[in-house]
């Protein structure tokens, strides 16, 4: 079984998966949204290919904590994807991975357009890598 993460956005995904073995993330890539209908085939083939179990999707609160807008769109489509592909959902407190992403690309010299192309799905690698840091620790405790 792996992890799938989504960095959930108006028109894009930033996506990124574990390895079986639940120690590390990778970014997989962007998915820009179309219809609910291509969505879930899409879905559903990434779920088969990777033998996903779980998705986590990052809940994008703001700095107080608090939920907005924003939080009840990546809701309504967790809801979605989780009724569609019956898959359980985790959602995970995402405040500040995009600006980390972008620091990380602005470290590697990254250029505008490799900035764009590639900052959601390292967002999503690092909603990942800290859900399962939080998994090996909870883990570890039990």
């Amino acid at each position: 079984m792996r992890i799938l993460a989504i960095d959930y956005g108006d028109k894009n995904l930033g996506l990124a998966i574990s390895d079986r073995l639940l120690i590390t993330a990778q970014g997989l890539e962007k998915y820009r949204l179309r219809s609910k209908q291509e969505d879930l085939a899409y879905f559903k083939d990434l779920i088969s290919r990777y033998e996903i179990g779980k998705i986590v999707i990052g809940l994008p609160l703001r700095m107080d904590g608090t939920s907005g807008t924003r939080v009840d769109k990546t809701k309504t489509f967790a809801l979605w994807l989780e009724q569609s592909l019956k898959i359980p959902i985790v959602f995970w407190d995402e405040r500040l991975t995009t600006k980390e992403a972008l620091g990380i690309l602005r470290e590697q010299g990254a250029k505008p357009h490799q900035k764009k192309q590639y900052k959601d799905q390292i967002a999503a690698a690092l909603i990942l890598s800290s859900y399962l840091e939080s998994e090996k620790f909870r883990s570890d405790v039990d």
